[in-house]
């Protein structure tokens, strides 16, 4: 495992913030295919404007998963 000696930061090609959630790069590509990611492997770190329009464009899905407790 790596020593964490710098902080993570965002994913998306020319970002450069600080990262402030760890995703599935997957999922992250899937919800939003116009972002380029870096080289991410199996997590995406978005910073906290990316995240925000994760969150957006998964609103409804995530509403209906709620509705299914």
């Amino acid at each position: 495992m790596a020593e964490k000696d710098e902080p993570e930061v965002c994913a998306v090609v020319n970002c450069g913030q600080p990262a402030a959630r760890s995703l599935s790069a997957n999922k992250v590509k899937q919800v939003l295919p116009d972002l380029k990611l870096g080289d991410t492997g199996r997590r995406a770190h978005l910073c906290k404007t990316h995240y925000r329009a994760f969150r957006k464009k998964t609103k409804e899905e995530r509403e209906l998963d709620r509705a299914a407790w």
